[in-house]
C-alpha cells in the first residue's frame, strides 16, 4: 500500500505577534482534498528545574493571562535571538530567581501543542546553584517558592499545578533520580 503524504500548499501570515506569529496553512490532504488548518509559530523556549543542596525545587508563582490566575511553574523563557536552549534555561533562572546554575544538565524536550503550534521547549536541570540576583523584566512580577519533589508531584496530581512543562519537568526529574 502506498503511503501518501501531507503537504502544504500555502502558509498566509495572519498576525505577527511578540511571542508568536498565527498563520494560515492550506494542506493537501493524502485522499487529494484540501483543508485550512491554523499554525502559530513558536520561536522555541527553555526551562530549568533548579534544585537546591537541601534537594528542594525552586519555583515561581507568577499570574497568566491566558489562564486568568496565578500558575506554580519552573523557570522558563522564550529564546533570545541566537541563543541555544541550554543558555537560555541558565539565563531565564538567574533572571527569574536570582540564582545562577554552576552546571546545567539536560532532562528532556517537548512539543507544547502538537495541533496547532510548533512551540519546542529544552527542559534541563541543575543541583548547582550559585546565589546571584534577579533581573525581572518590567512586566514581570514573580514570587519564589521552594517544595520538594514529592510535594510537587503531590500538587501535579491535586491540579494545584497544571502547567504542561512543569508537570512533565517535574516527573521527569523524579524519574531521573530515581
Amino acid at each position: 500500500m502506498e503511503k501518501k503524504e501531507y503537504k502544504r500548499l500555502k502558509r498566509t501570515p495572519i498576525h505577527k505577534g511578540h511571542i508568536i506569529d498565527f498563520y494560515a496553512d492550506t494542506m493537501e490532504l493524502p485522499n487529494g482534498k484540501t483543508a485550512e488548518w491554523d499554525f502559530i509559530g513558536h520561536k522555541g523556549a527553555a526551562a530549568i528545574v533548579p534544585v537546591t543542596d537541601d534537594g528542594k525545587v525552586i519555583m515561581v508563582r507568577q499570574y497568566r493571562n491566558a489562564v486568568e490566575k496565578y500558575t506554580l511553574e519552573i523557570p522558563a523563557g522564550g529564546l533570545n535571538s541566537g541563543e541555544d536552549m541550554k543558555t537560555c534555561a541558565a539565563r531565564e533562572l538567574e533572571e527569574e530567581t536570582g540564582y545562577r546554575a554552576e552546571k546545567v544538565e539536560h532532562l528532556i524536550d517537548l512539543y507544547t501543542t502538537v495541533a496547532f503550534c510548533n512551540e519546542k521547549i529544552g527542559i534541563y536541570y541543575t543541583e548547582h546553584l550559585i546565589p546571584s540576583e534577579q533581573h525581572l523584566d518590567e512586566d514581570e512580577f514573580v514570587a519564589i517558592e521552594s517544595y520538594t519533589v514529592q510535594e510537587l508531584v503531590d500538587f501535579i496530581f491535586t491540579g494545584q499545578i497544571e502547567d504542561a512543562k512543569t508537570i512533565a519537568a517535574i516527573l521527569a526529574y523524579k524519574e531521573k533520580k530515581r
